[in-house]
């Protein structure tokens, strides 16, 4: 299933991506009498919901089909998702954890060693940003770089979990762009500078949930500028899995429902290109970032 967060009248709402437009969940949910009262429906209290919200969305999403259902209807909801003002599909993260260096070829075209384990930064809700958002390149900064990554979106509490078990703690994917300011990360040996200027963590369009993914270790990843093909690659290249990831954060600190984990970029990133060569982004470039099952990411820079 795909989650979509859009806002309407200030308000963050949820809906669910169809063939024949997007289900208003929350009055979806009313509506089937699933859900009591008027109470606005968060994609928390969908995550909170577990298998037996999925499942009864799910249905409504089937019958939306079925029935072409026009947005008068009394038992479902469709939007046209082009006219909605998209949201961030993880609104409100606990916690956005990055992976930095996750891809081999990423690490070998940037002459940094492979790590041997996983190296963690952090970004913070100020850098959400939504599919179509516009993203201000920040005035301290020259060097602002394009990252595609996949993005875990837990699911359940975790801590001290293993590798066998860690998938059973995912809720859903989505695509991430971890934007970076180059001269502003390598000013000092902590990254965090660089890495969580305003709106410097578009993700999205959609939440993909796990169980429509599969194998989140074996899906082709690309970003292109202005149409033109910059990264192409796969997530197979991942020196840490998915699994190892979770395990690793979890044995150090807790993973909470709705904690976001972006897994690092493969290679083609501007900082992998000699000096004479680079050309970072400008006001104007549009950044599109492309996952496999997971749709199309795209935001243009501005002043």
């Amino acid at each position: 299933m795909k989650l979509l967060s859009y806002i309407q009248e200030g308000v963050t709402r949820l809906g669910v991506h169809t063939e024949a437009g997007i289900l208003d969940v929350e009055h979806a949910l009313t509506a089937s009498g699933y859900l009591k009262g008027t109470s606005s429906v968060t994609l928390q209290d969908v995550i909170a919901g577990g298998p037996e919200m999925l499942s009864h969305l799910k249905g409504l999403a089937r019958q939306a089909v079925r029935e072409l259902t026009v947005p008068e209807s009394d038992t479902v909801v469709l939007l046209d998702e082009s006219t909605l003002q998209i949201a961030p599909c993880v609104p409100s993260p606990g916690k956005i954890i990055c992976v930095g260096l996750n891809y081999r070829k990423h690490a070998e075209e940037t002459k940094a060693p492979i790590p041997q384990t996983p190296i963690l930064f952090s970004k913070f809700n100020n850098a959400l940003a939504a599919h179509l958002e516009p993203v201000p390149l920040p005035a301290a900064s020259q060097k602002v770089d394009y990252e595609a990554e996949l993005v875990i979106v837990m699911g359940r509490t975790a801590r001290n979990v293993s590798r066998e078990e860690a998938y059973k703690y995912v809720y859903g994917y989505c695509c991430g762009n971890d934007l970076s300011a180059r001269d502003l990360q390598m000013r000092t040996q902590q990254w965090l500078l660089g890495k969580t200027c305003d709106k410097f963590a578009p993700v999205g369009p959609y939440l993909v949930t796990a169980d429509e993914v599969g194998d989140p270790n074996q899906l082709a990843i690309s970003c292109t500028v202005n149409g033109e093909l910059r990264q192409s690659s796969n997530t197979a290249d991942m020196i840490f899995k998915c699994d190892e990831i979770i395990s690793y954060i979890s044995q150090h600190f807790t993973l909470e429902p709705g904690d976001m984990i972006m897994t690092g970029t493969p290679e083609g990133v501007m900082l992998g290109y000699p000096p004479e060569q680079q050309v970072y982004l400008q006001a104007g470039d549009t950044v599109t970032v492309e996952i496999e099952k997971l749709g199309r990411l795209t935001n243009t820079m501005t002043i």
